[in-house]
């Protein structure tokens, strides 16, 4: 039975985040449409992918498909406004929580600064029965613990000496798609570039065959369900961690 109970707004008295998730499509299964949303009000938002997606396409080589998985990523993000997309190049499908990736993401939150860093869900599930994947949990998981490991000077103390000074200023991880999401932002006005940022992975949609649900029909009925529990047509619904209790 679907959770009816309200969700509450999202803060948008910030003005930079960064968005960290595993695969070139995990942001636009959700997301696209709220960073639509916030670069439209002049907001800088970046993205880090920590794989290229290369394992993704059976019928396509890892080889092959890494390159082009990057490209319709990239153009992605600049259907929502975003500009700056970075890969990290992990092994798709086997990424494992590590010292070796929180050092690597805590550099990258080190660089960006950003207010806020949003990822994807870092829980077993997506609620109920529903599995979440390998790659989604580690990433979610080590993005929470870089968040702090940036703000700490005598964690990965390597990075200063590569020049990387410790960033305090993340107020907090949002993680879409979590079964525990608490809040929401409305999407209604962005909620078809969402759907177009979704549609310019077409040679992965193209794998996925035609059983697989039309873009513009799952990405309705999150959006419409959340929208239920903000009060408004169509939202994305986030769990909050917040780093500074002030």
């Amino acid at each position: 039975m679907a959770d009816v109970s309200p969700l509450e707004p999202l803060p948008e008295d910030w003005q930079s985040a960064l968005v960290i998730a595993p695969h070139p499509d995990d942001i636009e299964y959700g997301a696209a449409a709220a960073v639509a949303r916030w670069t439209q009000q002049g907001k800088q938002l970046a993205y880090c992918l920590v794989t290229s997606g290369e394992a993704g396409i059976d019928s396509i080589p890892p080889e092959t498909a890494g390159p082009l998985r990057e490209a319709e990523e990239r153009e992605s993000a600049r259907i929502v406004g975003v500009d700056d997309v970075e890969f990290l190049r992990y092994p798709d499908g086997v990424v494992e929580y590590s010292l070796a990736l929180r050092r690597d993401l805590a550099r990258v939150i080190r660089r960006h600064r950003p207010d806020i860093v949003i990822t994807g869900n870092p829980r077993e599930t997506y609620g109920g029965m529903m599995l979440n994947q390998a790659d989604h949990i580690a990433v979610g998981r080590a993005v929470i613990d870089a968040a702090r490991d940036a703000g700490n000077r005598w964690v990965f103390r390597e990075l200063v000496d590569e020049g990387f000074e410790p960033w305090n200023g993340v107020r907090a991880v949002w993680a879409a798609g979590s079964p525990e999401a608490q809040h929401a932002v409305e999407i209604t006005d962005t909620f078809e570039l969402g759907v177009a940022s979704l549609r310019a992975h077409a040679a992965y949609l193209e794998a996925l065959g035609p059983d697989h649900p039309d873009p513009a029909e799952f990405l309705e009925g999150l959006a419409r369900e959340a929208g239920t529990r903000l009060g408004c047509r169509f939202a994305t619904s986030f769990e909050v961690y917040p780093l500074h209790l002030y």
